[in-house]
């Protein structure tokens, strides 16, 4: 066992770790938002987790019951004076 040759070895095998470490500390601070349109997988899979906006599906013309109710007394008063 020659100790020497060892030692080479492993002085090898650390500079090959160390320039590892700092090409993947490159790759993880030069991450950000890529720009342009994302791919159709993607924006798949990003529609289905995404909140839509505004009113829900259905609530558009429906009217409550108290609603209904106040018109039409309003309308019945409007009747009785005229």
């Amino acid at each position: 066992m020659d100790v020497s040759k060892i030692l080479t070895e492993l002085r090898l095998e650390r500079e090959q770790i160390e320039e590892a470490i700092m090409s993947l500390e490159r790759l993880a601070r030069g991450r950000g938002r890529r720009r342009g349109r994302p791919p159709a997988w993607m924006s798949a899979m990003n529609a289905a987790t995404t909140k839509r906006r505004g009113r829900p599906p259905g609530s558009k013309n429906k009217a409550t019951s108290s609603s209904e109710g106040t018109k039409a007394v309003s309308a019945g008063r409007t009747m009785a004076v005229a």
